[in-house]
């Protein structure tokens, strides 16, 4: 397929009938699909959306074209679970059917108001000579998963000083009203947060631009997400162009956060803004959306991919996944990553890692385990994922001698995004014990180190399905665990072709 202007954004009805069950056919034989990750039937996996528990159980959504593995005419595909980690394909649930989301239905979020979800999103149009227009567009979904749109946008165009690049709303309930967060640019260049406010969903006035700390600005912000854990706003976001200088991030875009002492939304007031951190240390994180949960919890969940980057899975003609769901804490001012408690359930045989000779070796594992790892002070283990061959692998170094863990995927086979760097590290205390959960699932990593303080998650390509873990060094006294997982019970992506048609 040649991918241009016309091919990208050509409507979903105009594609021959067999085009789609093809994809779909072509995916499914893909040595790299995962088991338990969230992933496209075909096409493109971007953005999360629209995070939220409804009716009873989770909703999760997120931007698709189906078509190709590339940026085109963006739809919402719409995925649901009990427990956070079994997901049901519900089918297409946004499509780019009106005249203010003609060019894509971008992202989004959802609250439960009553006996329906309210989902806000952004409608991507291009005019004539290609211009951007951006809407932000209003829909409710009812118990049944229909979805109906507002006939209007609920503001049809940025606020004097900012550009059409205006979007990915993230709306939040108070006790006086509701508020939207957006992720914008100023006419000179420069990334900005807009706050509105609304009484009745319907009526939106902007209160302002949230005081993000300059250097934190870049050209462009996407994905702002707000949350609270123990009383204090975790504002998530992705600068575009943001200085090395400000954080040393290695990607092509950063996922950054910052933690505050208190936030006054009507004044779009931060106070006390704490450093930038990063959000994760690998290499694929993207456009997190997290959500304070009915209990009270902050999840999040991740795009694991990166925009303007190719992957191996490309020449399939599908890209990319969705991270577990974490639980995010706070301690100290930092904020704590892990996944949330039902993957535990995913757990089946355990094997203890028995070392002979500074090594040990689990094999004819199925491609989806998890690794917990103690290593003592001043000790040195270098952990690799690979085939059954060892034709390639997949490096995880932890040096709790230096305080070091680092991954290296520049030997797994199939090399992608080089011009970014194939190794990535985080820097903990000298000479103290490090403890990592590594979760491998075929063709992505999650690594978390320190019961969550740096989480470091990418994609990793082999010749052939993981199935041996090696862990070898200095092994005086490390302790560990190999769990494998049981098989996934996803559902409903069978007959996904037939929704979206």
């Amino acid at each position: 397929m040649i991918w241009n202007r016309k091919t990208r954004y050509t409507p979903y009805e105009q594609w021959p009938a067999t085009k789609l069950p093809q994809l779909v056919a072509q995916a499914r034989q893909s040595k790299w699909r995962m088991q338990h990750h969230i992933q496209p039937t075909s096409g493109l996996l971007n953005d999360p959306c629209g995070f939220s528990y409804f009716d009873g159980q989770w909703h999760l959504f997120y931007q698709a074209f189906p078509f190709g593995p590339v940026h085109g005419l963006k739809s919402w595909q719409h995925v649901t679970s009990k427990n956070l980690v079994d997901w049901h394909d519900e089918g297409l649930a946004i499509r780019p059917d009106t005249p203010y989301d003609s060019h894509g239905a971008y992202t989004g979020t959802a609250l439960p108001i009553d006996d329906q979800l309210f989902i806000m999103y952004t409608g991507n149009v291009r005019t004539a000579d290609w211009q951007r227009e951006s809407y932000q567009l209003g829909a409710w979904m009812d118990t049944d998963n229909h979805i109906k749109k507002l006939s209007r946008p609920l503001i049809a165009h940025a606020p004097a000083g900012y550009t059409s690049s205006f979007r990915d709303p993230d709306l939040i309930r108070t006790d006086h009203g509701y508020y939207a967060l957006f992720g914008a640019q100023t006419t000179t260049e420069i990334g900005a947060i807009l706050v509105y406010f609304s009484k009745d969903l319907t009526t939106w006035t902007c209160q302002g631009e949230l005081n993000v700390p300059a250097n934190a600005r870049g050209y462009m912000i996407e994905c702002p997400n707000l949350v609270w854990i123990d009383q204090q706003p975790v504002l998530l976001f992705c600068p575009q162009g943001l200085s090395q200088a400000t954080i040393p991030y290695q990607n092509i875009y950063p996922n950054i956060y910052l933690v505050a002492d208190q936030l006054d939304l009507a004044q779009a007031q931060f106070t006390e803004p704490h450093a930038l951190t990063q959000l994760d240390d690998g290499f694929d994180v993207y456009a997190t959306q997290a959500i304070n949960a009915p209990d009270g919890r902050a999840l999040a969940v991740s795009w694991i991919g990166l925009p303007e980057i190719s992957y191996p899975t490309d020449r399939e003609n599908w890209a990319h996944c969705l991270s577990l769901v974490k639980e995010l804490t706070l301690k100290d001012g930092h904020l704590y990553q892990n996944p949330v408690a039902a993957v535990d359930d995913l757990r089946t045989t355990a094997h203890d890692l028995v070392f002979e000779q500074q090594r040990a070796t689990v094999a004819a594992l199925n491609g989806s385990f998890e690794l917990l790892l103690t290593v003592p002070a001043d000790k040195t283990v270098t952990v690799n994922i690979a085939d059954q061959q060892e034709s390639g692998q997949l490096q995880v170094t932890v040096d709790a001698n230096h305080g070091q863990v680092m991954i290296d995927r520049r030997h797994t086979g199939n090399s992608f995004a080089e011009d970014y760097g194939q190794t990535r590290q985080v820097e903990l205390t000298a000479h103290k014990t490090i403890k990592i959960r590594l979760i491998i699932d075929v063709s992505v990593f999650e690594c978390y180190i320190d019961n969550g303080y740096f989480v470091m998650t990418g994609r990793f390509f082999l010749n052939a399905t993981p199935s041996r873990l090696n862990v070898q060094g200095d092994t005086t006294a490390v302790t560990g665990k190999v769990w494998e997982w049981r098989q996934s019970e996803h559902t409903g992506v069978d007959n996904n072709e037939t929704k979206i048609k």
